[in-house]
């Protein structure tokens, strides 16, 4: 069977069978993407939980700031060495390891007596977060056949809004329920464990990557692994491509940052992933989940209220991702980020607008504001986040992937941190207004990044990618120069 994008690659493999190699491979999907719902829940329960935590603790804006943003810069330096260690270790034992971090780290906050502790507990996660964030859509990528790798790959961002909307949920419930008790924010940050447990146990019963076994030349082990997801015939066909690519790159003997600086197209690609990682960060969707509620009340709503009205960013952020899996393999990713870029930098300045034009007090400015918040969400969920991963976890070649997904996801996290730590105090000096139109100029520049420097990948194996990338050919800028060179 041939296959051919719209970009006009093709590959020729046996089509996809049904058969009980399917249910396989989706069970693997979803107890990986565990590491996702863990991601989300940690990074979205901090919004119910920090009011009640500063009550206690004695924080100030600046110091709920750092509780914050201490996990992500923790998840930056877990995204760095997530994707090392998964390199030397593989992708499941990184990703066992990462679930005990998660658990260790939840039961540091949930005892902690003090600002400090909290702080390093937050750390701990973040450092899980970063990793998982990394190991894990690689992981699924390299498990996923390239006709679905989209939408599987995608399900991880799926479940990482599942876990900020479980966190939401929670926090309204406990908060409302439970929360004239003292300490309820620890109640909140210990049901993460539940999950931590689960991708343990899960995990254990999970196969490595078989793109990471050929990489070690591991051709038989890979081969088994293959054989429990696709139907024999497909297996044996892929493993070949994989091994040819895999034997290829050991000959070159290319690893590590060295295979980076080796080419300007490695050099590009690298960059490439830091642009489409940074710019999602700067959109501010992480700030409206870590700080919705603080947004909300400053729009006009009461504390109880805002942590209940909060609740619908998260549930339209779960309906978002599940439209966005049914796109993966129906819209180029150029075209899916384009579009979500238009959205969510029309939303941004259209909440600077509301602001402006109804003025606190005005009875109609909470409801308008969080109306517009929530089409911001939904937009950045429907067209960006999943869009976002799966580009970054198939653009990178496979000897360099999890360092270059790595190297991504670093700056990635970097941004959301810096975002993160001075978000209230921006709040502070200049109000939603000014925030909201500041995201709303990065928004027309990252639609223009978007247009001229980001690659097209859907429809094309992670082998024909790759060929795409180290030659050059992958870029759509510049295959449209060559063509009127060409012509001229």
């Amino acid at each position: 069977m041939t296959s051919t994008s719209s970009e006009g690659s093709s590959t020729t493999l046996p089509p996809l069978v049904p058969g009980p190699h399917r249910k396989r491979l989706g069970t693997v999907a979803l107890i990986a993407t565990f590491g996702g719902l863990l991601f989300g829940y940690d990074t979205g329960v901090i919004n119910g939980a920090l009011l009640p935590m500063t009550e206690e603790l004695g924080l100030t804006s600046f110091t709920e700031g750092v509780v914050t943003s201490s996990l992500l810069f923790g998840a930056a330096a877990g995204a760095m060495l997530g994707g090392r260690i998964s390199d030397g270790w593989g992708r499941r034992k990184t990703i066992i390891a990462l679930a005990v971090l998660f658990f260790v780290g939840t039961l540091t906050c949930v005892f902690a007596p003090s600002f400090g502790v909290i702080v390093v507990g937050r750390v701990l996660l973040g450092l899980a977060v970063g990793g998982a964030s990394t190991v894990v859509p690689v992981f699924l990528a390299e498990l996923a056949p390239y006709e679905i790798r989209g939408s599987l790959s995608g399900r991880n961002e799926l479940m990482i809004v599942i876990g900020q909307l479980a966190a939401f949920v929670v926090n309204a419930v406990i908060g409302n329920v439970l929360g004239h008790l003292d300490g309820v924010w620890r109640i909140m940050l210990a049901i993460c464990a539940l999950p931590a447990i689960a991708l343990f146990v899960g995990m254990l019963r999970v196969p490595e990557s078989p793109r990471w076994l050929a990489s070690q030349g591991r051709n038989e082990e890979a081969l088994a692994v293959l054989r429990t997801i696709r139907s024999d015939e497909r297996a044996e066909a892929e493993l070949t491509d994989i091994r040819l690519t895999a034997e290829a790159e050991r000959s070159q003997e290319r690893i590590g940052w060295r295979s980076i600086f080796s080419s300007k197209w490695l050099i590009r690609i690298v960059l490439v992933g830091v642009g489409i990682g940074v710019f999602q960060q700067l959109t501010g969707i992480n700030s409206i989940m870590y700080y919705g509620q603080t947004v909300l009340i400053e729009s006009g709503f009461e504390a109880q209220a805002a942590l209940i009205a909060n609740i619908a960013p998260g549930v339209i952020a779960v309906v978002g991702g599940v439209i966005a899996l049914w796109m993966m393999e129906k819209i180029n990713r150029r075209t899916t980020l384009l579009i979500g870029y238009s959205l969510t930098t029309i939303c941004h300045f259209l909440i600077g607008i509301a602001s402006v034009a109804l003025p606190a007090g005005n009875p109609a400015r909470p409801y308008v504001i969080l109306f517009l918040v929530v089409a911001f969400v939904g937009s950045m969920q429907t067209f960006l986040n999943i869009a976002t991963w799966v580009l970054l976890s198939e653009i990178f070649p496979m000897h360099m992937r999890a360092l270059g997904m790595g190297i991504a996801v670093f700056m990635l996290w970097i941004a959301n941190a810096f975002l993160s730590l001075y978000f209230p105090s921006v709040v502070d000096a200049v109000g939603i207004t000014g925030t909201f139109f500041g995201f709303g100029v990065i928004g027309i520049f990252a639609v223009l990044f978007v247009y001229t420097q980001v690659p097209e990948s859907r429809g094309r194996t992670l082998e024909e990618v790759e060929e795409g990338v180290t030659t050059g050919s992958i870029y759509t800028i510049s295959k449209r120069r060559a063509r009127l060179a060409r012509t001229e």
